[in-house]
C-alpha cells in the first residue's frame, strides 16, 4: 500500500463505500444495513482514506445520535447534548488495518469537532474488541452502557454499546 491520502467525502463517493461496508461487514459483521448509511441529513462533514486511487477507510461527524447515546455522553462530559457531535460510520478495509488509517480518521473528525466547538462522542457496541481497543488507545473515555432494543423480522433483540467521550482537544 502506498501513502494514504485522507479527504473530504465526495457525493460521488458513495458507490465505492457502499462496496466497503459490505466487505467490512461480511468481516465484522459492522455497519448494519440502515437506511442512508453514508447520507442523510444528519451528517455534518465525512472523510474518506484513498491509497492506490482507492476508497479504503470513512468517518462521518454526525449532528445527533440516539437519545440514550446523546443524554449519557451529556452526563459524562459536562456538556450540553446540543454542543455535542457523534463520530459515526468508521469504517477500514480489512486488508489495510493495523497502519494507522483508522487513528488518522478519528483524528480528523475529532480535530473538525473540536474545531467546530463541540465535543465529540460515539457509541460501539460493546463486542467490536477492535474498534473498543482504538478508541481506549486514542484517549476516548468510557462514559456508560447503553442498550438498544432492535425488530429484526423475526421479533426483538437488544444490543448493548459503549458511550464515548472524545480526547480533549490539542492544548486544551
Amino acid at each position: 500500500m502506498g501513502s494514504v491520502e485522507i479527504r473530504r467525502r465526495h457525493a460521488g463517493d458513495v458507490e465505492e463505500l457502499e462496496r466497503l461496508a459490505k466487505t467490512v461487514r461480511a468481516s465484522d459483521g459492522y455497519p448494519p444495513r440502515v437506511p442512508d448509511l453514508f447520507t442523510g441529513p444528519q451528517v455534518l462533514a465525512a472523510w474518506v482514506a484513498v491509497a492506490d486511487g482507492e476508497i479504503v477507510g470513512h468517518v462521518a461527524l454526525h449532528e445527533t445520535g440516539a437519545s440514550a447515546t446523546m443524554a449519557s455522553a451529556a452526563r459524562a462530559t459536562g456538556w450540553p447534548a446540543e454542543r455535542l457531535v457523534v463520530v459515526s460510520r468508521l469504517l477500514v478495509a480489512p486488508t489495510v488495518r493495523r497502519g494507522g488509517i483508522g487513528r488518522q480518521l478519528l483524528g480528523t473528525a475529532v480535530a473538525e469537532a473540536h474545531a467546530g466547538g463541540r465535543w465529540p462522542v460515539l457509541d460501539v457496541a460493546t463486542q467490536f474488541d477492535g474498534a473498543v481497543a482504538l478508541y481506549e488507545s486514542q484517549g476516548w473515555i468510557r462514559a456508560g452502557v447503553v442498550t438498544f432494543r432492535f425488530r429484526d423480522g423475526t421479533g426483538t433483540r437488544d444490543a448493548r454499546s459503549f458511550v464515548y467521550g472524545g480526547p480533549r482537544a490539542a492544548g486544551g
